[in-house]
């Protein structure tokens, strides 16, 4: 069985070269050259550093859940947890990422540049048709204060704070706006915030549910930061199948 050959190409069908990074691997590590083929594509003609493709064949692709399934992480003191957490998210299946700045944060600087490149290897691996938008690091109240489509959830520890399940909520229907029943647009969108290893402060619960985000729990198990969005995001992905 012939090798199939993933690249990550934005705005492939508007390109005929394989962005830097990825012509150095077709052609330094795979030895790639004129008439090969890779997935969907073949190459045209290669250098010692370039590599032209055409496209030969078009596949469309939709994605295997609905809405726009959006995690807020804030990074965790070592940051290669939440680099594994990035990685198996994108395997799973999600569409952005962002990073909050709490009051309990341990980490405040991270390398967004490295997290892409390893969403981008993941999205290789697992076949998937469209990558994750990876966003920079940002304050918590800016994050909660901006307005998002769909439905807005916090994940805490806070026993005096009443939770909801986050599968059950997430796995109602969602509101219709006409007496016909259709879905109203952005609704089956989720985003959901996960704290620091020593979860979000009780202010910075209160202030997001001022702001339409719903308290919830991922269970009854005490969960570090990565597992938790790692759950979050499983079980938004699953609740969310077509």
């Amino acid at each position: 069985m012939k090798e199939v050959r993933y690249f990550y190409v934005p705005d492939a069908a508007n390109q005929v070269e394989l962005p830097i990074e990825e012509a150095t691997h077709a052609l330094r590590v795979l030895r790639l050259k004129g008439g090969d083929e890779i997935f969907l594509m073949e190459v045209t003609a290669a250098s010692s550093k370039r590599c032209l493709y055409e496209i030969k064949e078009n596949m469309p692709q939709k994605r295997a859940w609905k809405g726009h399934i959006h995690l807020a992480i804030a990074p965790t003191k070592m940051m290669e947890r939440i680099e594994w957490m990035a990685e198996k998210a994108t395997e799973i299946g999600f569409d952005e990422i962002s990073f909050l700045n709490c009051k309990f944060s341990e980490r405040k600087v991270i390398r967004i540049d490295r997290i892409d490149k390893i969403v981008v290897s993941a999205v290789k691996q697992s076949h998937k048709a469209w990558k994750p938008v990876v966003n920079e690091l940002q304050n918590f109240k800016d994050f909660i204060t901006t307005p998002r489509n769909g439905r807005k959830f916090i994940c805490h520890c806070y026993e005096e704070i009443e939770k909801k399940d986050f599968f059950t909520e997430i796995s109602k229907s969602c509101p219709a706006d006409d007496s016909a029943g259709a879905a109203q647009e952005g609704t089956d969108d989720i985003t959901v915030l996960v704290g620091p290893e020593g979860d979000f402060s009780i202010d910075e619960v209160k202030q997001a549910v001022a702001k339409g985000y719903k308290s919830i729990t991922l269970g009854n198990s005490r969960l570090r930061t990565e597992t938790a969005a790692l759950m979050a995001v499983a079980m938004a992905n699953l609740a969310k199948r077509k």
